[in-house]
């Protein structure tokens, strides 16, 4: 299987680092294309991949193109490479944000049965700790679905999920790390306030969400019984939580959720 990457953003380059690091796939069976030639050069001679000198020749010469460019991008160039992918028909695979099945199928403007699978990975993949769902178009077989959803977890873990779902696991999931780093700096600033140098405060905050997070990952218990295994009766916990329930924590994280699906699917319809 060969594979081959249009776009060698932070995002691509993740992925590459990770498939090769996990011995997904070997280095020689991926095919890079970039605008940015400087980089493009430069990140093939430390990933021992091969370069192409177009989007064509790519297509040409792999099983499975990954189209790793800005949304904006992606519709400028997919059109142009419709005849090389319905000659060569390889299994396209999208990363592009805000961009559906139906929307990839109309950029391409060919009436084939090709194969498209719809990904959206997030920002921790470049740390290998990422979460991403796959979904694949009615062309797209259990196997191609399978082999992508390998792909990324050489860089995390991902899931199959249906499409109408894209918008909630990019507000639970794509945007959460930016919670999550409000929610640290909130802590961390908390401690500032209190007299605690903010780096310090920062690496303590940081490290208790981490050991949150697998706590949460590696139990069989809920989220709110961990809670209350942390909260004794009368003590320094419950008197925290109750303080943040006073001024609507949760409903203020669900209205953050609410906000950032009604934008996706906003962006969705432009």
């Amino acid at each position: 299987m060969k594979v081959g990457f249009i776009g060698i953003g932070n995002m691509a380059s993740a992925i590459i680092k990770g498939i090769i690091e996990k011995n997904y796939m070997n280095s020689e069976d991926i095919y890079l294309y970039s605008r940015t030639k400087e980089k493009l050069v430069v990140f093939a001679a430390e990933t021992k991949t091969t370069i192409c000198s177009s989007n064509e020749e790519l297509i040409a010469n792999v099983d499975i193109v990954v189209l790793a460019v800005k949304p904006n991008v992606l519709a400028e160039i997919l059109p142009n490479l419709s005849s090389a992918i319905e000659k060569h028909h390889p299994l396209l695979v999208s990363i592009a944000a805000g961009t559906s099945l139906q929307k990839l199928t109309n950029l391409i403007g060919v009436k084939s049965t090709n194969s498209i699978i719809r990904v959206m990975p997030n920002l921790n993949s470049v740390i290998g700790e990422g979460m991403t769902a796959v979904c694949g178009n009615s062309f797209s077989s259990p196997e191609q679905v399978q082999y992508i959803l390998g792909m990324f977890k050489s860089i995390g873990e991902s899931i199959e999920l249906a499409e109408k779902d894209f918008s909630t696991f990019i507000a639970i999931a794509g945007s959460s790390p930016a919670y999550t780093f409000l929610f640290i700096d909130s802590l961390a600033r908390g401690a500032v306030k209190n007299g605690m140098p903010k780096e310090l405060a920062t690496k303590i905050a940081a490290q208790a969400v981490l050991g949150s997070a697998k706590l949460v990952l590696e139990s069989d218990q809920s989220p709110w019984n961990l809670i209350d295994q942390v909260s004794s009766p009368g003590g320094t916990t419950v008197a925290g939580i109750v303080a943040l329930e006073d001024e609507k924590f949760i409903s203020t994280v669900i209205k953050g959720v609410d906000a950032t699906i009604a934008k996706d699917q906003e962006l969705m319809n432009d």
